[in-house]
């Protein structure tokens, strides 16, 4: 993840949020969206190594783990709601 940079994370990021937050049809705004993408992405990749399972570096691979991560972070942020 380190190749991708701040900016490009930022945008990958909310990118990665958006689209999560459509799939799962939440709705949040821009910012959030961004946080999801980001915290989604630590989190989907902390996941992943522990199944000692490793994704592509790069902008792809940032994206993928942010769109997971931030699909994860909504459910269970829905369950916590419950």
């Amino acid at each position: 993840m380190e190749g991708v940079g701040w900016i490009g994370a930022i945008i990958i990021g909310g990118l990665a949020g958006w689209l999560a937050g459509k799939l799962m049809e939440a709705r949040y705004g821009v910012l959030l969206n961004i946080v999801l993408g980001i915290v989604g992405s630590v989190v989907a990749t902390a996941i992943l190594g522990q199944f000692h399972v490793e994704v592509a570096g790069g902008r792809l691979g940032y994206f993928v783990t942010g769109f997971l991560g931030a699909c994860l972070l909504i459910f269970f942020a829905r369950l916590v709601r419950r």
